[in-house]
């Protein structure tokens, strides 16, 4: 297959006229694929792209679940469920998120998601474990009865059970045992603070410890004081990537622009933290255990109606809304939502590049950055 002619995104951050050439499942050379096509006598050359744009498909590291199932129902068709509706919307690779369970429920996650294979859908690459491992004090929409303390042996037992797909361990920083788990696990996965109390002092030594990212900053965390700066402040001036959720309900659009200048579009990362009805009309849902309430774009505990529940938003429309609603250059947005999430989890090598050899999974979008065609690993879907 080759992709003519359109304005093709380059990690660098920049968007540069050319065409891409297809074979197989990945992107190759003009060379490799013109010697193939000598050997078939067999080409797909699609149409002249040149009124659109070919950026990466997004990678989503933190959201919960979408279309009706949640990945904490921690079966096979919740599975299917979510990466079916993930790659409708444009995303290619997913590490979905845990809600705050007890060990056994956590297990029976791990092993859900260790035993699925990426026959259909968005690929999953990998477990955020948000909970349990975090401050009572700011649970948000976290199950207060299953809060654990920081234990480095516990995510160990679970790691096994998943077969190595944890790739990030959310915790806060200011619990008993915190510390010591950062170190035990650190060089291991990626550890994030999170629904955390934790004033500059504290997390500043989290991530000298090992700690090095950021889950939904600003989000269930103490805000910047001229006097008391907080983890935010740290996580700045400690090089820590940062989760942003874009779906203009849990975060100004002034304080994303200004995230991003402060940050730089390297280290911001896009995420949506949806929960199950992301895809379905308002109603009553669930999330964790815990009854949530949707109306619009908004989620709100049932019995807190204060405390926002995650979001009803896929990555894509947080990527929209950034660019057309927010001011966010497309460049830094698509860095934002594809570049940065897979490097952060390591699975950059094949994905989110448009660079021989990584997976074909490519969008061209239009101006108002709908999704005109979809790539998935050399398909053309639509």
């Amino acid at each position: 297959m080759q992709i003519r002619n359109a304005l093709v995104f380059e990690e660098s951050g920049s968007f540069v006229r050319r065409d891409l050439w297809i074979l197989g499942d990945q992107f190759v050379t003009k060379e490799e694929h013109e010697s193939r096509a000598k050997i078939h006598k067999k080409e797909e050359a699609l149409p002249d792209f040149g009124a659109l744009k070919a950026i990466p498909m997004l990678v989503d590291i933190h959201f919960h679940g979408c279309d009706g199932a949640d990945f904490c129902d921690g079966t096979e068709a919740a599975i299917r469920k979510l990466a079916a509706y993930e790659l409708k919307n444009g995303i290619g690779a997913i590490c979905p998120a845990t809600m705050t369970y007890g060990e056994e429920k956590l297990t029976e996650i791990a092993r859900a998601a260790a035993n699925h294979e990426n026959r259909e859908g968005a690929d999953l690459v990998g477990i955020n474990m948000e909970g349990p491992f975090i401050s009572r004090k700011k649970r948000g929409a976290q199950n207060p009865a299953c809060i654990h303390r920081p234990d480095g042996e516990m995510f160990l037992r679970l790691q096994k059970e998943a077969k190595g797909l944890f790739k990030l361990c959310d915790l806060a920083p200011e619990e008993p045992g915190a510390m010591e788990c950062i170190r035990k696990l650190k060089g291991q996965v990626v550890l994030s603070l999170a629904h955390t109390c934790a004033d500059y002092e504290t997390a500043r030594a989290a991530f000298q410890a090992g700690a090095s990212h950021m889950t939904h900053l600003y989000n269930a965390m103490p805000g910047i004081s001229h006097r008391l700066p907080g983890p935010v402040v740290a996580a700045w001036e400690e090089g820590a990537e940062v989760e942003l959720i874009a779906d203009g309900i849990h975060i100004h659009p002034a304080v994303v622009r200004m995230t991003f200048r402060l940050f730089g579009d390297s280290r911001v990362i896009l995420i949506s933290d949806s929960m199950r009805a992301a895809g379905l009309p308002d109603g009553t849902y669930t999330l964790g255990g815990q009854g949530v309430t949707v109306t619009g774009r908004r989620a709100v505990l049932a019995e807190e109606p204060d405390t926002i529940a995650g979001s009803v938003t896929n990555l894509m429309d947080c990527l929209r809304t950034a660019v057309l609603s927010m001011g966010i250059p497309l460049e830094s947005a698509v860095k934002a939502a594809a570049v940065n999430p897979a490097r952060s989890i390591g699975i950059s090598r094949r994905y989110t590049s448009l660079r021989p050899g990584c997976y074909a999974n490519l969008l061209l979008v239009n101006d108002g950055l709908e999704i005109c065609h979809m790539i998935h690993k050399g398909k053309l879907l639509y």
